[in-house]
């Protein structure tokens, strides 16, 4: 069996693995327990009760988080020409078509979003293999496949993410870093989990949202009380 550092025995005595925090108080506490040198990524986890092998059961957007999660999102847009000028002004970092199709068939995919035109999507739908399994593959339920690439780069760019159920029924997301200030990682959560509970899918039967963990880097899990954020 592993050793527990002594940090994270720490971190471990200072969380009630029974208990449900308020929001406010779990992203306080998750700051105290969190020891590594860099600034690690808040993340946050929750099951659904949904089966999401059923398509009506699927839960899958996006949300604008109004603090951003505290890195730079690098933003690939295929396009045509006539929208290349829109995709660089609107800061995308690379931007193009068949050369980037090409060297993505060759492995690359060095990127965090991609955004696209629905004109294009036959030659990005060949992509699906690469692309899907890294959660690359645009889409238009989360704004990823539009006519107005500038605004998908720059919502991005702002602190929009993604987000899909897994095959266990789970959404998990990154929603900021330690170095923000509690209250800030409180309102990213607040503004994903409203998110998710508006996505409830209409054929889902009893409790929705199920459990609610934080965590942050090498962290303990810290349990959410689920009514405290929801009502």
């Amino acid at each position: 069996m592993a050793r527990l550092s002594k940090n994270m025995k720490t971190a471990t005595s200072k969380v009630d693995a029974e208990k449900l925090y308020e929001l406010e108080d779990a992203t306080k506490l998750l700051k105290e327990i969190t020891f590594t040198k860099f600034d690690s990524s808040v993340d946050i986890a929750v099951r659904l009760g949904v089966d999401p092998r059923k398509a009506d059961q699927m839960v899958r957007g996006s949300v604008k988080l109004p603090h951003g999660i505290g890195k730079s999102v690098r933003v690939l847009v295929l396009c045509t020409p006539d929208k290349q000028e829109e995709a660089n002004a609107a800061g995308a970092d690379y931007v193009g078509l068949d050369d980037y199709i090409e060297k993505i068939k060759g492995g690359w995919t060095d990127v965090d979003v991609i955004v696209t035109t629905p004109s294009v999507m036959g030659k990005v739908g060949a992509l699906g293999r690469i692309l899907g399994p890294r959660g690359l593959m645009p889409n238009p339920k989360t704004g990823t496949v539009t006519m107005e690439v500038g605004k998908a780069v720059e919502d991005v760019k702002a602190g929009k993410i993604d987000f899909k159920v897994d095959k266990y029924g789970i959404v998990h997301t990154t929603i900021g870093r330690v170095s923000f200030e509690k209250e800030k990682l409180a309102e990213n959560a607040k503004e994903f989990l409203n998110t998710i509970a508006k996505l409830k899918p209409s054929s889902a039967k009893g409790t929705y949202i199920k459990s609610i963990a934080l965590s942050s880097t090498m962290s303990p899990g810290i349990k959410i009380e689920t009514k405290s954020i929801l009502g």
